[in-house]
């Protein structure tokens, strides 16, 4: 039964079933968003016992992959919005649908090349930003193994967005699963050259992860071909023909989606990188305080993927009070969750820590004691991260994404990057004042979504045309 459907069964309680049909579709995504989460932090751990020089190359490695890589993105998960509000149109719409896949497919390929063009020259780039020259070989070295990710990451999120769009987002789920135990066994065998593998390090981890990235897409493309309910689109089939109005419509959604993510992104990004200007400590502790922080906030995210499903389909369908429902029913479930994880970090932070970095070796005490005050400074922002994350959703369910990229803009790099910086480097607060900073932007975009949301209906996002 769909979430949709689970959502319908008593109209006398619209908001309780909307909660259930909320987590229905979010639990597997959010889930999803773990496992995806558990693969770079399967990286990050086996890297970690290569040493903290290690540890801070791949976190070089790693910020520098995922800037070019999440800017991309955006343009895959404008497929979302489309389909969502096409069911929501017509519920059992095909061709439409197929399109939309199709040229995400298209775009998935296209926008893959000057990715791996950039990350080719990783080191390069690195060592022109002033980072360590033997950090930035490591780096390097990691970065040409993992980029081979990209196109089937980006292949893999299309195809989810599909089976969302058709509430069934249990596959993927399932497929991240084998991929994350495969990417740890490769790890294993790769970095420490196991059963007759190479020892290859650092890059060893950059393979094992693009190896899982194929599987994963080869995995959705199997059950998006043969399970009943998705085969009777034929998604592959006239795959070489062109939908250039579909097409440009990507462009045009996406485009603002991949500024909204490039902007948050690479405010982590720039903070790595001026945590490395201070020194390998701080760069190996701020490694692991973002990497506890990714986890929790793959639930926010989730349920913001299940709000742009949700208030798109209510969209695509003109039900106001559904779109309604739809987003506050996500937005209070992921503020709500993220207060409770800001507690955890303040009360068991190294508890967190350990899970990346042995605490008892005395080597590690300063990484340790640094990691656990960014944890600190981590807990304040972790509400305002969930709403932004929610509400960026919800704004997209209703195909708005320009205003809110704008808003992106102001709040990370208008305000957020340049007050860190300040702290960290004018003021004397190093880490921590770059951690405020990150605070500052992401409370600043959080009230903005939200503002533009509460005046939703004045704006009359609900009433324009669906794309």
């Amino acid at each position: 039964m769909s979430a949709i459907e689970t959502g319908a069964q008593s109209p006398a309680s619209p908001w309780r079933h909307e909660i259930r049909a909320m987590l229905a579709l979010a639990w597997p995504m959010i889930l999803t968003n773990l496992a995806q989460t558990a693969m770079t932090a399967t990286d990050v751990i086996f890297i970690g016992r290569l040493g903290p020089d290690a540890l801070a190359a791949g976190a070089l490695g790693s910020n520098l992959y995922f800037a070019p890589l999440i800017f991309g993105l955006g343009f895959m998960y404008a497929t979302s919005p489309m389909m969502a509000a096409e069911l929501g149109r017509k519920a059992h719409s095909v061709r439409d649908v197929r399109r939309t896949v199709r040229q995400g497919l298209w775009l998935a390929a296209i926008v893959a090349v000057p990715i791996w063009i950039v990350l080719w020259n990783a080191e390069a780039i690195l060592l022109a930003m002033g980072q360590e020259p033997k950090l930035s070989e490591q780096a390097g070295i990691y970065v040409r193994h993992l980029q081979w990710a990209v196109l089937p990451f980006y292949g893999y999120i299309v195809l989810r967005s599909f089976i969302s769009a058709l509430e069934r987002p249990g596959w993927a789920l399932a497929i991240m699963v084998v991929a994350v135990a495969a990417n740890a066994f490769g790890n294993w065998l790769l970095v420490f050259g196991k059963w007759g593998f190479p020892q290859m390090g650092i890059a060893g981890s950059g393979l094992a992860t693009s190896v899982a990235s194929w599987m994963m897409f080869f995995g959705m493309a199997a059950v998006v071909m043969f399970e009943k309910k998705f085969r009777r689109y034929r998604l592959f089939g006239r795959f070489w023909r062109p939908d250039w109005p579909r097409f440009k419509t990507l462009l045009w959604l996406g485009a603002p989606i991949s500024g909204i993510l490039a902007f948050e992104v690479t405010i982590f990004n720039a903070a790595a990188f001026l945590m490395g200007l201070i020194n390998s400590a701080s760069l190996a502790a701020h490694a692991i305080a973002i990497q506890i922080c990714s986890v929790t906030f793959m639930i926010p995210l989730g349920l913001g993927q299940a709000a742009t499903v949700r208030v798109g389909l209510a969209y695509g369908a003109k039900d106001h009070d559904g779109i309604t429902r739809a987003g506050w029913t996500a937005y209070v479930l992921g503020v709500t969750f993220m207060a409770l994880m800001a507690l955890v970090m303040v009360f068991w932070p190294r508890l967190l820590i350990s899970a990346f970095i042995d605490i008892s070796d005395q080597a590690n005490a300063e990484v340790i004691g640094l990691a656990a005050t960014f944890l600190l400074f981590a807990a304040l922002f972790q509400v305002v991260d969930g709403a932004q994350a929610v509400s960026a959703g919800m704004l997209r369910g209703l195909q708005d994404t320009t205003i809110p990229m704008i808003y992106a803009a102001i709040g990370y790099w208008g305000i957020g990057l340049p007050l860190g910086a300040a702290l960290a480097f004018h003021f004397g607060f190093e880490g921590r004042g770059i951690w405020l900073g990150l605070f500052s932007g992401l409370a600043t975009v959080s009230m903005l979504l939200l503002w533009r949301w509460l005046r939703r209906e004045k704006l009359g996002l609900m009433d324009r045309p669906v794309i």
